[in-house]
């Protein structure tokens, strides 16, 4: 499966794909607000395997995002947490290096939405951002996300398919710009 936009895709993560991973994982630069893991390539091949029979039932989604224009991957980010009775999902693992392309964040965020709203049917996105990642918060924020609790370390959000669609012309015309 592959999710395209007009400068970076998706593509699901494979075994082959640990090292990547794991190297953006264990990145300080990049790991200070997800969840922490151990610097094991080796466990990090085991989360894959048992991943890939998730994605088999379709009970979640991992994607290598890469640059079109010379296939270099360039992040990371997953679908998961999927909750029927809410017909809910939460996206997460997301990571871009530094050669990601200008737009690549709003590329990405158009990508999953239009996947799990669109393709996976899906009405509501459940999500929880760190409270001290005041950049992803209030880019959740600008997008709709509607803030409705939280934890000791989390903000709480929900954001429904109606008020994607409130954006996604926007967000389609400023990537279309450049």
């Amino acid at each position: 499966m592959e999710l395209r936009s007009k400068t970076i895709y998706l593509r699901l993560a494979d075994l082959e794909d640990a090292k990547f991973i794991h190297d953006l994982r264990v990145n300080d630069k990049y790991n200070k607000y997800l969840s922490k893991v151990d610097d094991d390539i080796e466990k990090q091949k085991k989360w894959l395997i048992a991943y890939k029979k998730r994605e088999t039932i379709e009970k979640e989604f991992y994607f290598i995002a890469h640059k079109i224009s010379d296939n270099q991957p360039i992040g990371t980010v997953r679908v998961y947490d999927f909750i029927e009775d809410s017909n809910s999902f939460c996206w997460g693992s997301w990571i871009l290096n530094e050669k990601k392309t200008r737009y690549a964040a709003l590329e990405c965020t158009i990508l999953i939405y239009d996947f799990a709203f669109g393709k996976l049917g899906f009405e509501r996105c459940h999500m929880d951002m760190r409270k001290d990642n005041l950049k992803i918060i209030d880019y959740h924020k600008r997008l709709g996300v509607n803030i409705i609790g939280e934890t000791e370390i989390d903000l709480l959000g929900h954001y429904y398919f109606e008020d994607y669609l409130k954006v996604r012309e926007n967000l389609l015309n400023k990537i279309n710009s450049q």
